[in-house]
């Protein structure tokens, strides 16, 4: 019998559970009778489960077997170890669910197998699909999987549904940042634009703050030692924490590592809130590109917001704050809770799903963060060379269905791998490798003469189907694309490549392509996607790639030249 279905907010630092009670979302509380669990973990020796503050006690006396921030792990392929048994993060993550689950039946007295999940608007494919997993594993029927900043936006559009308006929701987390653009329209919301940075939050301001503790003597052995370590990130937690409240901070940290001589070490460091503002400075500035970045591709001005939402335990640092109104040259507005707003915004979303809220009353759309594509052969000038051809762009309103034909590459090709990227960069090498789709029955002829039809669907949860057709037989394959174990990497901006180690002795050599490149003498495009190629090895801190790029920019020059030479 299919239950009620609730809103789970599954953040790094803490998770929160809700539903709709009489048209109104409600947090439900944890066993601790509290509305915020702590996203820790604990398998004891016997296989015990323990989660959320009873986990938490154990960081400093069990920490091999107990696990926080596993949600900055979601997607990758790391294994984690307790008592000689391997879990996968999404397994760990099955048990946090699992605890939030159990929950919300004994407040609500009935059983609950339907559920939608929040995730960070800037999560990939790979990891949306993690997240699914963890919840399927935690035996429920993951309706939705929605963005965070969108259940913000519906969790303050509910509340204000005859408002017209654009709206900025800047949510910075314990672990992850999102910015998203969207209008608010009586009832509408219309998500224009997400970007963001999936390794950015409150958790690398602790690690921040753990370094300069032990500035001046780090002892050996002091950040490998697990005990010692949790202490240390507990104290720079508090620290941070307190310091957007307080001008200073002491933190004490008696008999915190015995050395191999057998003196104790301790930690006594008073901090000051300029202090801390100075440490964490770079990180904090790196949020203002992708504020940036959000506008600019939902084709507003920073006059055009009517208003800023801060979102994320994070936002509560005061030179968080002071920066994104720098930026957007506005005051930001505390209209909805940090903490709580994401799990209500989910429980809103599972209200229009199961009818418990009007969805005549409020309408939402969303948006695909990445450009998704494959990467045919292309002609140019030296040849054929694989580049990456968007089929969905970034940003494109979901759930959506694009196509796009191509042919085959080579005579009597009877079969054809497409392979399927998620990125940015017109080098299929700089984007994620995603999975691929192969067709075969293709009717036997010269290069060119088939056509072949490649669909994307891109659905709600933010998840991707591929179907591939002959287009003359009508022969089709589709596929779930398996991104098991494929990490994400950032796009760099190629904007800032002159700001990247070893740039300057690029400089000249990229100026004088560019100079052929606005001239118009690059017929194939070979040399504008060397250089981009050029850029993004530079910013990505690959000297081996630059190295190669640089080579073969300079011998597509010297031919480009020479056959200039040979003109009359």
């Amino acid at each position: 019998m299919a239950s009620r279905i609730v809103g789970i907010d599954l953040g790094t630092s803490t998770s929160e559970i809700a539903c709709i009670v009489e048209g109104t979302p409600k947090l439900i509380p944890n066993s601790q009778g509290k509305l915020v669990t702590p996203s820790v973990v604990h398998i004891g020796q016997d296989g015990a489960i323990l989660v959320g503050e009873e986990a938490a006690e154990y960081l400093l006396t069990r920490p091999e077997c107990t696990f926080m921030e596993v949600k900055r792990l979601t997607g990758g392929d790391e294994i984690l170890k307790a008592h000689g048994k391997t879990y996968r993060p999404e397994e760990i993550q099955a048990m946090l669910l699992r605890y939030l689950v159990q929950c919300a039946e004994t407040s609500l007295h009935e059983k609950i197998n339907r559920a939608v999940i929040t995730v960070p608007a800037y999560f990939t494919d790979v990891q949306r699909r993690a997240t699914s997993k963890a919840g399927e594993l935690a035996g429920l029927q993951v309706e939705r999987i929605i963005n965070e900043p969108t259940a913000a936006a519906l969790d303050y559009g509910l509340s204000n549904l005859k408002e017209c308006k654009n709206v900025l929701v800047y949510d910075l987390g314990g672990g992850t940042l999102d910015v998203t653009v969207l209008e608010l329209f009586e009832g509408i919301i219309d998500v224009k634009a997400s970007s963001g940075n999936n390794h950015l939050g409150g958790k690398d301001f602790d690690e921040i703050i753990m370094q300069h503790l032990v500035m001046g003597f780090s002892p050996s052995g002091l950040l490998e030692d697990a005990r010692a370590n949790m202490r240390l990130k507990k104290a720079a937690e508090d620290c941070k924490i307190a310091l957007s409240a307080e001008n200073e901070y002491q933190v004490s940290l008696p008999f915190l590592l015995t050395k191999a001589d057998g003196k104790p070490v301790s930690v006594e460091k008073t901090v000051r809130r300029a202090d801390f503002e100075e440490w964490v400075s770079e990180k904090v500035a790196s949020t203002k590109e992708p504020m940036e970045s959000a506008l600019r591709d939902a084709g507003l001005d920073r006059s055009d917001l009517q208003l800023v939402l801060l979102v994320g335990g994070s936002t509560r640092i005061p030179c968080v704050k002071h920066l994104v109104e720098e930026t957007l040259g506005t005051a930001t507005r505390s209209l909805v809770d940090p903490d709580l707003t994401v799990a209500r915004g989910a429980a809103i979303q599972a209200g229009l799903l199961e009818g418990s809220i009007n969805n005549e009353f409020l309408v939402l759309t969303d948006v695909c963060p990445y450009t998704l594509g494959t990467a045919p052969l292309s002609d140019g000038v030296f040849g054929k060379r694989p580049i990456f051809d968007p089929i969905i762009p970034r940003n494109t309103t979901i759930p959506v269905e694009k196509s796009k034909l191509y042919h085959t590459a080579s005579d009597y090709q009877t079969a054809v791998v497409i392979d399927i990227y998620q990125g940015e960069s017109s080098d299929p090498e700089n984007n994620e490798r995603l999975g691929e789709v192969r067709l075969e029955g293709i009717p036997s002829a010269r290069q060119g003469k088939e056509p072949v039809e490649v669909t994307f669907g891109y659905d709600m949860n933010g998840i991707l189907q591929v179907k591939a057709s002959v287009v003359s037989t009508g022969k089709q394959v589709s596929a779930e694309i398996n991104t098991a174990g494929v990490k994400a990497k950032a796009a760099p901006d190629l904007s800032q490549w002159e700001k990247a180690e070893g740039a300057r002795q690029e400089r000249p050599l990229i100026r004088k392509a560019e100079k052929f490149i606005n001239a118009g003498k690059d017929i194939g495009g070979d040399i504008e996607l060397l250089v981009q190629r050029l850029k993004e090895a530079l910013l990505l801190g690959n000297r081996e790639q630059v190295k190669k790029n640089r080579e073969q920019l300079l011998l597509m020059l010297e031919t480009f030249e020479n056959l200039e030479k040979l003109q009359p």
